[in-house]
Protein backbone atom coordinates (compact mmCIF):
# COMPACT_ATOMS: atom_id res chain seq x y z
CA UNK A 1 0.00 0.00 0.00
CA UNK A 2 0.75 3.66 -0.76
CA UNK A 3 1.79 5.42 2.59
CA UNK A 4 -0.67 8.26 3.55
CA UNK A 5 2.57 10.63 2.96
CA UNK A 6 3.13 9.80 -0.91
CA UNK A 7 -0.88 9.25 -0.92
CA UNK A 8 -0.64 13.30 0.00
CA UNK A 9 1.92 14.29 -1.94
CA UNK A 10 -0.19 12.89 -4.77
CA UNK A 11 -2.73 15.55 -4.18
CA UNK A 12 -0.90 17.87 -5.47
CA UNK A 13 -2.27 19.39 -8.96
CA UNK A 14 0.23 19.76 -11.62
CA UNK A 15 0.07 22.70 -14.04
CA UNK A 16 0.49 22.12 -17.68
CA UNK A 17 2.54 24.99 -19.81
CA UNK A 18 0.72 26.48 -22.49
CA UNK A 19 1.44 24.74 -26.04
CA UNK A 20 2.94 21.04 -26.46
CA UNK A 21 5.83 19.68 -24.73
CA UNK A 22 7.88 16.72 -25.37
CA UNK A 23 7.83 15.63 -21.88
CA UNK A 24 4.67 15.72 -19.27
CA UNK A 25 4.30 14.40 -15.85
CA UNK A 26 0.61 14.23 -14.49
CA UNK A 27 -1.02 12.58 -11.62
CA UNK A 28 -3.11 8.69 -12.05
CA UNK A 29 -5.94 8.94 -9.59
CA UNK A 30 -8.61 6.17 -9.99
CA UNK A 31 -11.70 8.04 -10.20
CA UNK A 32 -10.69 10.12 -12.80
CA UNK A 33 -8.63 7.81 -14.93
CA UNK A 34 -10.88 4.21 -13.94
CA UNK A 35 -11.99 1.96 -17.10
CA UNK A 36 -9.49 0.34 -20.06
CA UNK A 37 -7.40 2.20 -21.85
CA UNK A 38 -7.50 0.17 -25.37
CA UNK A 39 -4.73 -1.95 -26.93
CA UNK A 40 -2.55 0.07 -29.58
CA UNK A 41 0.84 1.38 -29.61
CA UNK A 42 1.95 4.71 -28.39
CA UNK A 43 4.14 7.19 -29.98
CA UNK A 44 5.57 7.97 -26.67
CA UNK A 45 7.89 6.09 -23.77
CA UNK A 46 6.11 5.61 -20.44
CA UNK A 47 7.02 5.41 -16.68
CA UNK A 48 4.51 4.79 -14.49
CA UNK A 49 4.21 4.17 -11.08
CA UNK A 50 0.32 2.88 -9.41
CA UNK A 51 -0.65 1.43 -6.65
CA UNK A 52 -3.31 -1.22 -8.15
CA UNK A 53 -5.36 -3.75 -8.13
CA UNK A 54 -5.05 -2.92 -12.60
CA UNK A 55 -4.03 -5.13 -14.97
CA UNK A 56 -1.93 -4.67 -18.22
CA UNK A 57 -2.17 -6.84 -21.10
CA UNK A 58 0.40 -7.46 -23.70
CA UNK A 59 0.36 -9.43 -27.22
CA UNK A 60 1.84 -12.58 -25.37
CA UNK A 61 1.01 -11.95 -21.97
CA UNK A 62 -0.95 -10.04 -18.95
CA UNK A 63 0.63 -9.30 -15.76
CA UNK A 64 -1.66 -8.51 -12.59
CA UNK A 65 -1.06 -5.72 -10.67
CA UNK A 66 -2.17 -6.57 -7.17
CA UNK A 67 0.48 -3.82 -4.96
CA UNK A 68 2.56 -0.77 -6.21
CA UNK A 69 4.20 -1.44 -9.30
CA UNK A 70 6.88 0.55 -11.72
CA UNK A 71 6.33 0.21 -15.23
CA UNK A 72 8.11 1.20 -18.59
CA UNK A 73 6.43 1.36 -21.65
CA UNK A 74 8.01 1.80 -24.92
CA UNK A 75 6.29 2.59 -27.59
CA UNK A 76 6.69 -0.32 -29.66
CA UNK A 77 5.10 -2.32 -27.44
CA UNK A 78 1.74 -2.30 -27.64
CA UNK A 79 -0.26 -2.87 -24.49
CA UNK A 80 -4.16 -2.33 -23.14
CA UNK A 81 -4.51 -1.86 -19.50
CA UNK A 82 -7.32 -2.33 -17.43
CA UNK A 83 -7.97 0.12 -13.80
CA UNK A 84 -9.74 -2.31 -11.39
CA UNK A 85 -9.88 0.05 -8.82
CA UNK A 86 -11.53 3.42 -7.81
CA UNK A 87 -8.98 4.14 -5.15
CA UNK A 88 -5.69 3.95 -7.97
CA UNK A 89 -3.19 6.62 -7.33
CA UNK A 90 -0.25 6.68 -8.90
CA UNK A 91 2.18 9.38 -11.20
CA UNK A 92 3.05 9.01 -14.72
CA UNK A 93 5.96 10.88 -17.05
CA UNK A 94 5.67 10.69 -21.15
CA UNK A 95 8.36 11.54 -23.13
CA UNK A 96 9.25 11.44 -26.47
CA UNK A 97 12.76 10.39 -27.92
CA UNK A 98 13.68 14.03 -28.99
CA UNK A 99 12.86 15.08 -25.32
CA UNK A 100 16.02 12.41 -24.35
CA UNK A 101 18.59 13.16 -27.50
CA UNK A 102 18.51 16.88 -27.12
CA UNK A 103 21.14 15.57 -24.60
CA UNK A 104 23.75 13.84 -26.24
CA UNK A 105 24.72 11.87 -22.81
CA UNK A 106 21.73 10.25 -21.91
CA UNK A 107 20.38 9.22 -25.38
CA UNK A 108 21.93 6.05 -24.09
CA UNK A 109 19.01 5.21 -22.12
CA UNK A 110 16.91 4.45 -24.59
CA UNK A 111 18.51 1.22 -24.99
CA UNK A 112 18.59 0.01 -21.72
CA UNK A 113 17.17 -3.19 -21.24
CA UNK A 114 13.87 -1.90 -19.69
CA UNK A 115 12.98 0.01 -23.26
CA UNK A 116 13.77 -3.50 -24.87
CA UNK A 117 11.11 -5.15 -26.72
CA UNK A 118 11.82 -8.06 -25.17
CA UNK A 119 11.92 -7.70 -21.63
CA UNK A 120 10.23 -7.57 -18.50
CA UNK A 121 8.44 -3.83 -18.24
CA UNK A 122 7.14 -4.41 -14.81
CA UNK A 123 8.42 -3.86 -11.50
CA UNK A 124 7.40 -3.85 -7.77
CA UNK A 125 9.15 -2.10 -5.71
CA UNK A 126 9.92 -2.72 -2.42
CA UNK A 127 8.37 0.42 0.63
CA UNK A 128 11.77 2.29 0.08
CA UNK A 129 12.02 1.92 -3.40
CA UNK A 130 8.57 3.51 -3.54
CA UNK A 131 9.37 6.24 -1.54
CA UNK A 132 12.45 7.02 -3.26
CA UNK A 133 10.49 6.86 -6.96
CA UNK A 134 8.00 9.45 -5.93
CA UNK A 135 10.42 11.87 -4.34
CA UNK A 136 11.61 11.46 -8.02
CA UNK A 137 8.11 12.55 -9.37
CA UNK A 138 7.56 15.36 -7.02
CA UNK A 139 10.76 16.90 -7.63
CA UNK A 140 9.91 16.38 -11.67
CA UNK A 141 6.85 17.91 -10.73
CA UNK A 142 8.59 20.75 -9.07
CA UNK A 143 10.75 21.62 -11.95
CA UNK A 144 7.97 21.30 -14.60
CA UNK A 145 5.92 24.35 -12.75
CA UNK A 146 8.83 26.80 -12.59
CA UNK A 147 9.94 28.42 -14.74
CA UNK A 148 13.55 27.79 -14.65
CA UNK A 149 15.02 27.97 -18.32
CA UNK A 150 16.92 24.75 -17.93
CA UNK A 151 14.06 22.92 -16.94
CA UNK A 152 13.97 20.03 -18.90
CA UNK A 153 17.44 19.64 -18.71
CA UNK A 154 17.27 18.38 -14.64
CA UNK A 155 13.92 16.61 -15.71
CA UNK A 156 16.39 14.72 -18.30
CA UNK A 157 18.05 13.81 -15.18
CA UNK A 158 15.56 12.97 -13.33
CA UNK A 159 14.11 10.64 -15.94
CA UNK A 160 17.78 8.89 -16.06
CA UNK A 161 18.21 8.19 -12.47
CA UNK A 162 14.56 6.94 -12.51
CA UNK A 163 15.28 4.50 -15.16
CA UNK A 164 18.73 3.53 -13.46
CA UNK A 165 16.25 2.72 -10.06
CA UNK A 166 14.14 0.79 -12.27
CA UNK A 167 17.79 -1.33 -13.72
CA UNK A 168 18.32 -2.13 -9.88
CA UNK A 169 15.01 -4.22 -9.71
CA UNK A 170 16.24 -6.38 -12.44
CA UNK A 171 18.13 -9.56 -12.22
CA UNK A 172 21.68 -9.31 -12.14
CA UNK A 173 22.35 -10.38 -15.84
CA UNK A 174 25.45 -9.40 -17.41
CA UNK A 175 25.22 -7.46 -20.97
CA UNK A 176 24.99 -9.72 -24.07
CA UNK A 177 28.42 -8.89 -26.13
CA UNK A 178 28.12 -10.25 -29.39
CA UNK A 179 31.87 -11.70 -29.68
CA UNK A 180 31.14 -13.94 -33.08
CA UNK A 181 28.99 -13.69 -36.42
CA UNK A 182 26.31 -16.20 -35.40
CA UNK A 183 25.27 -13.89 -32.82
CA UNK A 184 25.92 -10.64 -34.54
CA UNK A 185 23.44 -12.31 -36.90
CA UNK A 186 21.53 -13.77 -34.45
CA UNK A 187 20.82 -10.51 -33.28
CA UNK A 188 20.21 -9.02 -36.45
CA UNK A 189 17.53 -10.94 -37.20
CA UNK A 190 15.32 -10.97 -34.14
CA UNK A 191 15.51 -6.84 -33.65
CA UNK A 192 14.15 -6.99 -37.84
CA UNK A 193 11.74 -9.33 -36.98
CA UNK A 194 10.63 -7.18 -33.38
CA UNK A 195 10.69 -3.86 -36.20
CA UNK A 196 7.42 -5.62 -37.84
CA UNK A 197 5.40 -5.11 -35.07
CA UNK A 198 2.87 -3.92 -33.49
CA UNK A 199 0.65 -4.15 -36.63
CA UNK A 200 -1.62 -1.25 -36.01
CA UNK A 201 -3.22 -0.45 -39.07
CA UNK A 202 -5.54 -2.75 -41.13
CA UNK A 203 -4.07 -1.94 -44.16
CA UNK A 204 -0.53 -2.76 -42.94
CA UNK A 205 0.76 -5.50 -44.53
CA UNK A 206 3.76 -8.15 -42.78
CA UNK A 207 6.53 -6.78 -45.37
CA UNK A 208 9.01 -10.02 -44.35
CA UNK A 209 7.14 -13.23 -43.72
CA UNK A 210 9.49 -15.85 -44.45
CA UNK A 211 13.41 -16.67 -43.22
CA UNK A 212 14.53 -16.03 -47.16
CA UNK A 213 13.33 -12.46 -46.78
CA UNK A 214 15.13 -11.90 -43.64
CA UNK A 215 18.08 -13.49 -45.22
CA UNK A 216 17.74 -11.12 -48.55
CA UNK A 217 17.29 -8.15 -46.17
CA UNK A 218 20.58 -8.86 -44.41
CA UNK A 219 22.40 -9.76 -47.48
CA UNK A 220 23.18 -13.03 -46.52
CA UNK A 221 22.59 -16.60 -47.74
CA UNK A 222 19.54 -18.31 -45.77
CA UNK A 223 21.15 -21.46 -44.61
CA UNK A 224 24.15 -19.12 -43.19
CA UNK A 225 21.30 -17.48 -41.29
CA UNK A 226 19.26 -20.74 -40.37
CA UNK A 227 22.35 -22.14 -38.79
CA UNK A 228 23.38 -18.85 -37.09
CA UNK A 229 20.08 -18.17 -35.54
CA UNK A 230 20.03 -22.19 -34.22
CA UNK A 231 22.76 -22.38 -33.09
CA UNK A 232 22.48 -18.86 -30.84
CA UNK A 233 18.58 -19.43 -29.97
CA UNK A 234 17.73 -23.23 -30.13
CA UNK A 235 15.10 -22.48 -32.38
CA UNK A 236 14.99 -22.29 -36.15
CA UNK A 237 14.59 -19.21 -37.77
CA UNK A 238 10.89 -20.26 -39.15
CA UNK A 239 9.93 -21.05 -35.48
CA UNK A 240 10.74 -17.34 -34.19
CA UNK A 241 8.66 -15.67 -37.27
CA UNK A 242 5.77 -18.23 -36.74
CA UNK A 243 5.59 -17.64 -32.71
CA UNK A 244 6.16 -13.89 -33.73
CA UNK A 245 3.02 -14.20 -36.25
CA UNK A 246 1.01 -16.02 -33.85
CA UNK A 247 1.59 -13.92 -30.95
CA UNK A 248 0.40 -10.57 -33.10
CA UNK A 249 -2.50 -12.70 -34.22
CA UNK A 250 -3.77 -13.65 -31.15
CA UNK A 251 -3.30 -9.91 -29.75
CA UNK A 252 -4.96 -8.67 -32.70
CA UNK A 253 -8.05 -10.88 -32.31
CA UNK A 254 -8.25 -10.26 -28.41
CA UNK A 255 -8.30 -7.05 -28.70
CA UNK A 256 -9.26 -5.66 -32.17
CA UNK A 257 -12.68 -5.23 -33.77
CA UNK A 258 -11.14 -6.19 -37.12
CA UNK A 259 -12.59 -8.98 -39.32
CA UNK A 260 -10.48 -12.32 -39.27
CA UNK A 261 -9.88 -11.71 -43.34
CA UNK A 262 -8.18 -8.21 -42.99
CA UNK A 263 -5.91 -9.95 -39.59
CA UNK A 264 -4.96 -12.62 -42.61
CA UNK A 265 -4.29 -9.55 -44.81
CA UNK A 266 -1.88 -7.58 -42.25
CA UNK A 267 -0.16 -10.93 -41.37
CA UNK A 268 0.93 -11.35 -44.91
CA UNK A 269 -2.14 -14.57 -45.73
CA UNK A 270 -3.67 -14.20 -49.54
CA UNK A 271 -6.69 -15.50 -48.29
CA UNK A 272 -8.63 -16.29 -44.82
CA UNK A 273 -8.89 -19.89 -45.25
CA UNK A 274 -4.85 -19.77 -45.28
CA UNK A 275 -4.07 -17.90 -42.02
CA UNK A 276 -6.91 -20.16 -40.34
CA UNK A 277 -5.10 -23.37 -41.16
CA UNK A 278 -1.75 -21.61 -39.97
CA UNK A 279 -3.53 -20.82 -36.98
CA UNK A 280 -4.95 -23.90 -36.40
CA UNK A 281 -1.61 -25.96 -36.67
CA UNK A 282 0.19 -23.69 -34.75
CA UNK A 283 -2.51 -23.32 -31.72
CA UNK A 284 -4.95 -26.18 -31.94
CA UNK A 285 -8.09 -23.54 -32.17
CA UNK A 286 -9.59 -21.43 -35.00
CA UNK A 287 -9.14 -17.72 -35.00
CA UNK A 288 -13.09 -17.69 -34.71
CA UNK A 289 -12.86 -19.40 -31.92
CA UNK A 290 -10.05 -17.69 -29.61
CA UNK A 291 -11.99 -14.40 -30.51
CA UNK A 292 -15.12 -16.21 -29.29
Amino acid sequence: MINSKIAQALSVPVKYPAGTTPFNVQIIKGGENSGSMPYNRRDYYKIWCISGPARIDYADKSVEIAQPALIFSNPLVPYSFENQSSELLGRMCIFTDEFIKANERLDSILESSLFRTTSDQVFFPNESQLSFIYMIYEKMVEEFNSGYIYKLDIIRNYVNLMIHEGMKMQPALSETHHHNAASRIASLFLELLERQFPIDSPQYVLKLRKANDYAESLSIHVNHLNNAVRDVTGKTTTAHITDRIINEAKALLRHTNWSISDIAYCLGFDYANYFNSFFKKNTGITPLSLRK
